[in-house]
């Protein structure tokens, strides 16, 4: 991904244009009073431009990741994202089954709950084509059924269909390529902080954030039935998960490794596949219902307060509105110096705007900057992309005074969506 600048030699303004709507489609957006613009281009074919025109005339927007409607363009998209995207897939063998063991620490072993009937997480090869879409809004996550993910789309979705994901990559390319219609996907936690790919992607891809969900993150220590917690050797879950737990598991007097996989209901799915009695896993209670597993421990998180925001993701924006709670979410670069950041951040407290949160991460394209413009120091800076969420709703004029303020500080600027806060109560861990 490539974001222009004053000194790329390209027009910003000559990156937008018009789009007729497909037939029976209108977009529909309301007029603001300055102008955002951004131009982008991925490495596939797909370009995409997004603006608010200054008449006070509504904008079309072209959208990337948008596919034809004959099958020549289906396969051809999926082409591209077959070359581009290597889902990481691990080949395990069976250790044995239940009739070889007959009693495992002093207990008689149970048989194992078939999971074949279980959805399998969507890869990149399942991309193509669409299937027809029905009444119920079909929405990806990344893992496997039992994932907190899973509970945090059933939460933004009631009664939705959930489409597990063996990647984010997929999930956003899921909703893309019209496989899905939301996409439900963890950007920070309390405890673990940002998950900072989930922000890399956001810039990547042109999906639109429209919501946001906290959900409550309650930790359970699973094994085989039968096992007892005094011989396991092993415990194994995703990396924030082993971290968020490090200090109960000491306190539970457990002597074992801890090893990381891809997720946490990916981990008690492991472990019941392979028949593994001397590891166990830390997931969610679900995930011990699914797979047949034993609770040894409930609620081992080392904070009570561990939650888990979650961001919805959509091809299209929503639009504005002034009668609830909203925040809004942009990302921008500068190359001025770290004073342009004080002048961007006060555009903001001017106009008592609350941030929520600030995040930076290495610009792709050009990671380092010469301190000298001669180009023969030795003194190397970061060039950084800010990520910024704000208690302000885009149909607010005081967020569209500070945004048109902010752009005459930066480089590149990309409003990634303006959605309702998550306003529902929230509860400490059960085991209090």
């Amino acid at each position: 991904m490539q974001s222009l600048n004053p000194s790329s030699g390209i027009s910003l303004k000559s990156l937008i244009r018009k789009t007729t709507p497909p037939p029976g489609q209108t977009h529909r957006f309301d007029p603001v009073r300055f102008v955002i613009q951004c131009g982008y281009r991925s490495d596939s074919t797909n370009t995409s431009a997004s603006t608010v025109n200054t008449n006070g005339a509504p904008t079309s927007y072209n959208f990337a990741g948008h596919v034809g409607s004959s099958r020549a363009d289906w396969q051809s998209s999926c082409a591209i994202l077959a070359s581009k995207v290597v889902s990481q897939q691990q080949d395990t063998e069976k250790t044995g089954g239940a009739g070889d063991i007959t009693v495992v620490n002093g207990h008689k072993t149970l048989d194992l709950v078939p999971i074949d009937n279980l959805p399998k997480p969507l890869t990149i090869t399942d991309l193509s084509p669409a299937p027809m879409h029905g009444s119920q809004m079909r929405v990806a996550y990344q893992g496997v059924p039992g994932a907190y993910s899973e509970a945090a789309a059933g939460k933004a979705y009631p009664n939705c269909e959930a489409i597990p994901c063996d990647q984010f990559e997929v999930a956003f390319q899921a909703v893309e390529l019209w496989i899905a219609d939301r996409a439900v996907l963890p950007v920070e936690n309390s405890l673990g902080g940002s998950i900072h790919r989930n922000y890399d992607l956001l810039l990547r891809h042109r999906l639109h954030i429209v919501g946001e969900v906290q959900l409550p993150v309650h930790h359970c220590l699973l094994a085989l039935p039968g096992v007892r917690k005094e011989y396991l050797t092993r415990v194994i879950s995703h990396p924030q998960a082993l971290a968020q737990c490090e200090l109960t598991l000491t306190k539970l007097g457990l002597n074992v490794s801890r090893e990381a996989v891809d997720d946490t209901a990916g981990a008690a799915e492991y472990i019941a596949a392979n028949n593994l009695r001397d590891t166990a896993a830390i997931a969610s209670a679900r995930a011990a219902e699914l797979y047949g597993l034993q609770i040894l421990a409930e609620g081992i998180q080392d904070d009570s307060s561990n939650v888990t925001r979650f961001v919805m993701l959509a091809r299209d924006p929503i639009i504005p509105r002034t009668d609830r709670p909203f925040k809004t979410s942009i990302v921008f670069a500068h190359d001025k110096g770290t004073s342009v950041l004080f002048k961007v951040l006060s555009a903001f407290a001017f106009r008592n705007i609350s941030l929520t949160k600030i995040e930076s991460r290495p610009h792709r394209n050009r990671p380092i900057r010469l301190v000298d413009d001669a180009n023969v120091g030795t003194a190397k800076h970061f060039e950084y992309m800010f990520y910024v969420d704000f208690e302000a709703s885009m149909a607010d004029v005081r967020a569209q005074n500070a945004l048109a303020e902010v752009q005459e500080f930066t480089s590149f600027l990309r409003v990634l969506g303006s959605y309702p806060m998550d306003m529902t109560p929230w509860c400490p861990s059960r085991e209090e």
